[in-house]
C-alpha cells in the first residue's frame, strides 16, 4: 500500500459519520434529556430508556463481524472477489517459534498474509515483525497489550493502547499500521472514534478456525473451508502449534480453488481507495 493510499484512508476516515450505535445513543440521550425538561415526572421513563440504550450497546460488543460500532471489514471488496482472492490473517503473533515457521509455509505456497500482532510481543521480538514485513506481508495492529478487558476501556485507555501499538510497530517494520483488530473480537462502543483520529480501519474476518481452542487440526480445517469463496478473510493464529498443521493443506484447497491469498491491503486496494465491502 502506497503512502499516497493510506493518507487517502485516513481523511475518508476523518470525514466519516459516528457509528450507528453510537448515533442512536446520542438520539437516545437528548430525547430523555429533553422528555425530562417537558414532563419531569417522566424520569422513570428516561432512566428505563438509557439503561436499555446502555444494554444495547454493551450486547454489539459481542457481535464481532457487525458494523454497529463502526465500520467494519468482514470480506474484501467486490474487486478482490473478481481476481480470485482471499485474505489469510493471523493473531495473536509474533510468536518465537511458531511465526517463523508459518513464514517459511507461506513462502512455500508462495502466499501473502496480514498478521495482526500485539505490540508487547512486537516488543520482544522486533526481528521477527521485521521478517514478516521483509517477506512481503503486512503487519497490523491487534493492540498493545490484548488486555482481556479491552473493550471496557474509556476513550483515553483505548487510545493509549492503539497509540502504544502503532509506535512499536511502526518502530520495528518501518510502517505503521492501516488496520485494527480488538482483542479476541470484542469491540468497545467508543473504539471507533479513537480509529478515526488515527487514520486506521477495523477489520474482522468471514470465517475463523477456532485453532486457540480445538486441538483437532482437521476440524479446525473444515470450519474454514466449509463454504469458501473469493473475498473471504481467514483467521488463524500464530502464537498456537496448530496452525503449522492447518496452514499446509488450507493453503493447497485455496489453490486447488483457483483462490489467491494476498494481504488485506492488497486485497482492499480496490482502485477506487474506498474500505471495500463493510459488513
Amino acid at each position: 500500500m502506497t503512502q499516497a493510499y493510506a493518507s487517502s484512508q485516513a481523511r475518508a476516515n476523518g470525514a466519516r459519520r459516528p457509528a450507528p450505535a453510537l448515533r442512536l445513543s446520542a438520539l437516545a440521550h437528548a430525547a430523555v434529556v429533553l422528555g425530562v425538561a417537558l414532563h419531569p415526572d417522566a424520569w422513570p421513563w428516561g432512566l428505563a430508556t438509557l439503561a436499555a440504550n446502555y444494554v444495547a450497546l454493551g450486547a454489539a460488543v459481542f457481535f464481532p463481524r457487525s458494523a454497529l460500532l463502526g465500520p467494519n471489514i468482514s470480506r474484501l471488496p467486490r474487486a478482490a472477489v473478481e481476481r480470485g482472492e482471499v485474505c489469510i490473517t493471523f493473531d495473536d503473533g509474533p510468536h518465537p517459534d511458531i511465526t517463523p515457521r508459518v513464514l517459511d509455509i507461506l513462502d512455500r505456497h508462495g502466499a501473502k498474509a496480514t498478521f495482526f500482532c500485539v505490540g508487547e510481543r512486537v516488543a520482544a521480538h522486533p526481528d521477527i515483525a521485521r521478517e514478516i514485513a521483509r517477506r512481503g506481508h503486512t503487519v497490523e495492529s491487534h493492540s498493545h497489550r490484548h488486555a482481556p478487558v479491552f473493550a471496557l476501556y474509556g476513550l483515553r485507555g483505548l487510545r493509549r493502547e492503539v497509540q502504544a501499538a502503532q509506535r512499536v510497530i511502526a518502530q520495528a517494520t518501518g510502517r505503521e499500521p492501516v488496520f485494527f483488530r480488538a482483542p479476541a473480537g470484542f469491540r468497545s462502543p467508543v473504539l471507533d472514534p479513537v480509529l478515526v483520529s488515527l487514520g486506521l480501519r477495523y477489520a474482522s474476518w468471514t470465517r475463523r478456525g477456532f485453532d486457540t481452542a480445538d486441538r483437532n487440526a482437521g476440524r479446525v480445517l473444515r470450519r474454514l473451508t466449509r463454504g469458501l469463496a473469493a473475498g473471504d478473510i481467514l483467521l488463524l493464529h500464530d502464537s498456537v502449534p496448530r496452525v503449522v498443521e492447518v496452514l499446509p493443506p488450507l493453503l493447497a484447497e485455496l489453490r486447488e480453488r483457483s483462490l489467491k491469498p494476498v494481504s488485506l491491503p492488497a486485497g482492499c486496494d480496490d482502485g477506487r481507495g474506498d474500505d471495500g465491502r463493510d459488513a
